[in-house]
């Protein structure tokens, strides 16, 4: 648990510092905002922080469990920012929405400091809890930010710069939070640029993974849009080309279903392809050619295939220019 230190100078000016910017009326900027928020819709008060709250193992476990699937899809992503930001003395945590610690990593040398500080499974890093602060700051907004020491609510909190991105899910509601953090005194504002932009890029792939394994046989495609970047959209298209999926960037994109299941429709309205009878036809020429090649250029057994008379397949053959022979399908 994060140690009670007594009140200094420092600690009182930075606890006046915070009063005053949330009781101005003014608190027009992102931190004064939170710590705004932090007083006067969470009840928090700068000069009183609670005892750190953690959840018992049962009520840990519970909620692992209900992300059990998650986190086995997030872990090679964690491991490996682990390797990224380890020489820099830093820990890594992975919270669900509520800003419960699910998963972290921190090197041997490095355990005690960061459990000091409250930094570890189970517990919570919400803002309506620890007040302004990476993690609950991060799910509060839903945005990246970085809190870099007297940007922290609490004057307990000023010694720990912290970087997050969120993680939303398939539904494209949040789902968890990524942190990274630093207690080191010689930790720069640059350097946190650095490790933010690494936290992001972690984020967004641990994001996409869990997306892809969330529609099993489904096709993934990763449309472009002017002005985001490649390999962000995420769409889900069935068997019947028909979207069924997608995560939030695709879903502010295209004018989507904020969060929840997606309505089916057909992916060819979202990505600007024709969508008439020569789109029907084209799919229609498709099921065939393959059917005649699976019968390795039989037209008999592709129209048994098929649920259709021989002649009735010919006759569609002619009108879609398809030739029987094996070696001539793909010809339009």
């Amino acid at each position: 648990m994060p140690e009670t230190r007594p009140a200094t100078p420092s600690t009182t000016r930075h606890e006046d510092r915070v009063v005053q910017a949330s009781q101005s009326p003014g608190a027009v900027t992102r931190l004064a905002a939170s710590w705004r928020r932090s007083m006067l819709k969470h009840g928090l008060d700068p000069t009183r922080p609670p005892e750190p709250r953690r959840l018992t193992e049962r009520e840990l476990s519970e909620r692992v469990e209900r992300m059990d699937r998650f986190i086995a899809v997030a872990r090679p992503q964690l491991d490996q920012l682990f390797q990224l930001v380890c020489p820099t003395g830093c820990n890594l945590l992975l919270t669900d929405a509520q800003g419960i610690v699910l998963e972290h990593r921190v090197s041997q040398g490095d355990a005690a400091t960061f459990r000091g500080w409250g930094l570890w499974r189970g517990m919570d890093w919400s803002e309506e809890v620890q007040g302004t602060n990476g993690i609950g700051t991060c799910l509060a907004e839903g945005r990246q930010v970085t809190i870099h020491r007297d940007e922290h609510f609490y004057a307990r909190n000023t010694g720990l710069s912290c970087m997050d991105a969120p993680i939303w899910g398939p539904d494209g509601g949040l789902i968890a939070a990524l942190d990274v953090s630093s207690a080191r005194a010689d930790h720069t504002e640059r350097l946190n640029a650095l490790i933010a932009a690494q936290v992001a890029h972690s984020a967004r792939a641990i994001e996409a993974a869990f997306f892809r394994v969330s529609f099993p046989g489904a096709r993934i495609i990763a449309p472009q849009a002017e002005g985001v970047e490649d390999g962000t959209l995420l769409i889900a298209v069935d068997k019947d080309d028909l979207a069924i999926g997608a995560n939030r960037a695709a879903r502010r994109a295209f004018g989507l279903e904020k969060e929840g299941q997606l309505r089916p429709r057909p992916a060819s309205d979202l990505l600007g392809r024709q969508d008439d009878a020569t789109g029907f036809e084209r799919a229609e020429r498709a099921a065939v050619i393959r059917a005649l090649a699976r019968a390795e250029g039989n037209v008999s057994a592709a129209a048994r295939a098929l649920g259709v008379g021989r002649a009735t397949l010919y006759r569609r053959m002619a009108r879609l220019g398809i030739d029987e022979n094996p070696g001539k399908l793909s010809r339009p």
